[in-house]
């Protein structure tokens, strides 16, 4: 029963409001300020049994230049030419505009299904409103809250009959599968491969980096389509916005974040509420892409972004845009590899690539970067395999001795994957150094092959294994005797 509902209407009117409601999350940056929304964003909606896709759009404007307001229209022009249905909303406290009857007029040329909402119609306030809104001629309006969830149950019964024509449609039109799964099959699914991306689990990336950087061009270019607002004006992205793609074969979901400034500088609530989206996209993210600006690499704001993805255990990859700008290629990237090492060592071996997302250069070899990142991300290595080489390790230079007593390694294994997480058992946990916490680090990235990735090592005391230490025994009165106690 998956259909797709777009919701539109003027700036303010509460369309990120009821895309969170209906979502279910906070996934859309909601202020009183009119325009915080300037891309698509997509969520998987649920109202009662309706399960579909629901698409939180720029606010309509009455421009069709190219500037930023008259892009963000013919991206939103966009998606009610993709949606199934659409929900068009206006503000029941303030009535029908001139620019609601405009955008009336084009929705219905644009799209069959046209729902009319009245919003913040809770109450006398929006009788008004609710009674003008049949002047636009889409039919009989329905009356909503979005704020409060009032009138979702009228929205659902509109919805309803709409949704079950499209589930009819799909199900004559989908391909006769056979479910069967052979034993060969069967046994394929059980293999380490297991984390590789499929349909239902695509891989999750996230790039972020500071204003301006290429984030979004760079996603148009990976995904083959103007579907996220650019422009040579720098923030113009403030939700962390996810998209589903396939990406020379690989299934992905790919999040573009609000560029990143530093602390000191962003006063404005919005931009910090567009910050904290990012961080949690990264959160969310299996492998970041971290975009650098040729012309100013590695500044102090990109080492903190790269630092953070690290400390979030995520899978990093440097990717180096504008490489389209750049003459002396051979120079440049030697200094740029001299930098990443000197500048991000907590990062050694992590992938350096450079690209142009205008003109599309180098996306194959960023693709490669990040399927190998995400597969030293899921490593699994066997206790048998660690511990021959944990023996070698000490042999080659034993741990210290603090105070005279030599720390004892007695053996290691994996805990986890994703990132690697690995335990020693030893003596005297505390007194070991961390520098000789980080020769083990180096020595399993170089290894077992596992550069870039972040690694967590923990060690840990075994502890007397005698159970009867400490334990107190009642002697017997003749016992004591004899004893001579």
């Amino acid at each position: 029963m998956s259909f797709t509902l777009a919701i539109v209407g003027r700036p303010n009117v509460g369309k990120s409001t009821l895309f969170n409601r209906l979502v279910g999350k906070r996934l859309a940056l909601v202020d009183d300020q009119p325009g915080v929304t300037r891309d698509l964003r997509e969520g998987d909606a649920k109202l009662f049994d309706l399960r579909f896709t629901v698409i939180d759009t720029a606010g309509l404007e009455e421009v069709t230049d190219d500037s930023l307001q008259g892009r963000m229209r013919r991206l939103t022009e966009r998606a009610v030419e993709m949606a199934d249905i659409c929900l068009f909303l206006i503000d029941g406290r303030v009535g029908v505009t001139p620019s609601d009857e405009v955008f009336a007029d084009i929705l219905r040329k644009k799209n069959a299904h046209v729902i009319l909402g009245v919003n913040k119609a809770e109450g006398r306030a929006g009788d008004a409103g609710a009674i003008e809104a049949w002047s636009l001629g889409l039919g009989e309006p329905v009356r909503l809250s979005a704020e409060h969830g009032e009138g979702l149950d009228d929205l659902y019964h509109i919805l309803r009959p709409l949704a079950e024509g499209y589930a009819e449609r799909a199900a004559a039109d989908a391909p006769v599968v056979d479910v069967d799964v052979s034993e060969d099959e069967a046994a394929e699914e059980a293999d380490p491969d297991a984390h590789k991306p499929t349909a239902k689990r695509p891989l999750q990336i996230a790039v972020i980096g500071r204003p301006n950087a290429g984030k979004s061009t760079l996603i148009n270019k990976i995904i083959n389509e103007d579907r996220l607002l650019t422009g040579p004006e720098a923030g113009i992205t403030r939700d962390a916005i996810s998209v589903r793609s396939d990406w020379l074969g690989t299934p992905i979901r790919i999040f573009d974040t609000a560029g990143m400034r530093k602390k000191a500088r962003i006063s404005d609530k919005l931009e910090k509420l567009s910050v904290a989206d990012g961080l949690r996209a990264v959160r969310f993210a299996e492998v970041v892409v971290v975009l650098l600006d040729v012309e100013i690499p590695f500044e102090q704001q990109d080492l903190r972004i790269a630092d953070f993805a690290e400390t979030e255990g995520r899978a990093v990859v440097i990717a180096v845009n504008k490489w389209d700008l750049e003459d002396e290629k051979q120079g440049k990237l030697a200094e740029l590899k001299e930098m990443f090492d000197r500048l991000l060592p907590q990062l050694r071996g992590a992938p350096l690539v450079t690209v142009s997302a205008k003109t599309g250069r180098g996306l194959d070899r960023l693709h490669a970067a990040i399927l190998k990142a995400h597969d030293v991300w899921n490593r699994r290595i066997t206790t048998a395999r660690l511990n021959t080489w944990l023996g070698a390790m000490v042999e080659a230079h034993p741990p210290p001795a603090p105070g005279g007593r030599r720390i004892k390694l007695r053996y290691m294994t994996q805990v986890k994957t994703r990132p690697p997480g690995f335990v020693v058992m030893c003596s005297h946990p505390d007194d070991m150094p961390d520098s000789y916490r980080r020769y083990l680090i180096n020595g399993l990235r170089d290894h077992f092959d596992m550069p870039g990735t972040p690694i967590r090592l923990t060690l840990r005391g075994q502890g007397d294994k005698n159970p009867f230490k400490d334990r107190k025994f009642h002697t017997p009165s003749r016992l004591r005797k004899h004893l001579g106690k």
